[in-house]
């Protein structure tokens, strides 16, 4: 019992102490659990710190980041404002340039192709700027000047082709009226009839000499032509024909020029004979030089009047000699052809031309025929009484009593075909006295036409080879 009572006081004072000790160790799981709990807020906490921490270094490196990025656009946008300030100068600079191109080179460059020794400017800035600016306005001034060139070549195409059609129809017609006249001639005693067949050709001439121009033929053949009987015919086209004089030095007086050039020297001589009258005072002499060469013949042209300068001397040898071009556009108006008209005669037949300064105080122009364009006439054929004869060479004469030669001219040869009888000049004019003067000087010139055997070609008659007076 003892025991049991004291087993029952152990149990009562073991309750306390085991609820106690039950306490203790549930507080003091507690207490641990609350210290687990804290040390996983504490890991949370050092791991939200880290987090916050790499977070800060993250928002460190992208503010940093974000300040390269901002100087790097301040540095761009400063260079995009200065490659702006450049491009608005090369821009400028392009204007400028594309309006000198416009309004100076363009103009410049088209004005040289008919003047040579016209200046081109180049760019007005030729330091700065870009290679690539410069050869695209180098482009378009070329592309510009193959422009005017086609343009200016279809233009005078077009012009030839209508002259060529005016001229052809105009030069029938006049050789139709100089036939007429011709036969009104045989019927009617009338002085003016012939200042009208003088007028008819003197507008044939100018008509064969748009012809040539044009590209057309000339419009008329010959036989073969003595050189001197040429002459006279083309001074016959002339309105100053009075005032030329020829002098004729041939060794041979039937040296002739061939049929197929015949026509073309003509045409070319009257033209040169044209601008010696009508560029000297009309008081002045014409002086006009045939001569025979070892390699052809010359037919020399002296006038005395106001010359030309270097540079149409110039001008005019590039047209003879056939090294400029030729365009309709640029003879001027009214149409200056004389050159011109010769320079393609003498590339297409074959003979030459050439000008230089007189000693007459004028313009000497030279007309050489080679060799391979004469010939000599038929001796049976009678030669124009209208053309002049060769003057005899002087030879030297010998006296007794001198020591040194002296020379005595002798008189020219005589003609020996019957010449028109000349015109009298009566002290008063009766209609028996004016019948007789244009019966004779009619008779004269029907003598020359007929003497030049021309023949027919195949747009009219041929010119008449005599001089023909008003």
């Amino acid at each position: 019992m003892i025991v049991l009572a004291l087993l029952a006081g152990a149990a009562l004072t073991a309750g306390p102490l085991l609820w106690s000790a039950r306490r203790a160790a549930h507080t003091a799981r507690a207490a641990e659990q609350r210290a687990a709990d804290a040390e996983q807020r504490c890991a949370a906490a050092e791991r939200r710190a880290a987090d916050a921490d790499n977070r800060a270094r993250t928002a460190t490196a992208r503010a940093d980041d974000a300040e390269d990025r901002a100087h790097g656009a301040d540095t761009e946008a400063r260079a995009a404002e200065a490659h702006r300030t450049v491009a608005d100068a090369r821009y400028a600079a392009a204007v400028r340039e594309l309006g000198h191109l416009a309004h100076e080179r363009i103009p410049a460059a088209a004005t040289a192709l008919n003047h040579p020794r016209t200046p081109v400017p180049g760019p007005l800035d030729t330091t700065g700027g870009t290679d690539e600016l410069h050869h695209a306005l180098d482009t378009a001034l070329t592309a510009a000047v193959r422009a005017v060139l086609a343009e200016r070549e279809r233009t005078d195409a077009a012009a030839r082709a209508a002259l060529r059609g005016a001229a052809s129809k105009i030069q029938a017609l006049l050789i139709q009226v100089r036939s007429l006249l011709e036969e009104i001639q045989l019927s009617v005693d009338d002085p003016r009839l012939l200042a009208l067949d003088f007028r008819n050709e003197l507008t044939l001439r100018r008509v064969q000499s748009l012809a040539v121009l044009s590209g057309a033929w000339p419009g008329m053949t010959r036989e073969d032509s003595p050189l001197a009987e040429l002459c006279v015919g083309a001074q016959s086209r002339v309105a100053g024909y009075a005032r030329i004089e020829i002098t004729n030095h041939l060794r041979e007086p039937r040296l002739a020029v061939a049929a197929r050039a015949a026509e073309p020297v003509a045409i070319a001589l009257a033209e040169i004979l044209g601008n010696a009258t009508a560029y000297s005072h009309p008081e002045t002499r014409v002086v006009v030089s045939i001569e025979q060469g070892s390699a052809g013949a010359l037919v020399v042209v002296d006038d005395m009047g106001v010359g030309m300068e270097p540079d149409q001397l110039e001008r005019a040898g590039d047209l003879l000699d056939g090294q400029a071009e030729v365009l309709l556009t640029e003879l001027g108006d009214p149409p200056q052809a004389g050159f011109a008209v010769v320079g393609l005669l003498c590339r297409q037949f074959g003979f030459g031309c050439r000008v230089e300064p007189s000693p007459y105080g004028g313009v000497r122009a030279i007309l050489r025929l080679p060799a391979d364009l004469l010939t000599l006439t038929d001796p049976a054929a009678p030669l124009s009484a209208l053309a002049p004869r060769p003057i005899t060479q002087t030879t030297p004469v010998f006296d007794a009593g001198d020591a040194l030669p002296t020379r005595k001219r002798r008189s020219p040869r005589v003609p020996q075909q019957d010449a028109p009888s000349p015109l009298p000049s009566p002290a008063g004019s009766t209609p028996d006295r004016a019948r007789s003067a244009w019966s004779a000087l009619q008779s004269g010139t029907l003598a020359g036409r007929s003497a030049a055997h021309t023949s027919p070609g195949p747009e009219g008659p041929a010119a008449p080879e005599g001089v023909e007076t008003p």
